[in-house]
């Protein structure tokens, strides 16, 4: 795995950010789990992103979370 766990190429996916390595878009992740679909049939619907990635997604959306809520008094 590549040391960032997502990119952004205007060459893959229109520059989307995608799991670094994949073109699989981030944004998939969270309509997975919107959609009410766990972690391991999400990555069984994208074998080329890695569970590292995902948990390493997750986890700077989480330290986000203080700012956002900073941002928008929520």
């Amino acid at each position: 795995m590549t040391a960032t766990p997502v990119s952004v190429n205007s060459k893959i996916q229109s520059g989307t950010l995608c799991f670094a390595g994949t073109r699989v878009p981030v944004s998939s992740l969270f309509d997975h789990i919107e959609q009410g679909y766990t972690l391991e049939e999400f990555l069984a619907d994208f074998p080329s992103v890695e569970r590292r990635q995902v948990i390493a997604v997750l986890e700077l959306v989480k330290l986000d979370m203080p700012r956002h809520a900073v941002l928008t008094g929520k």
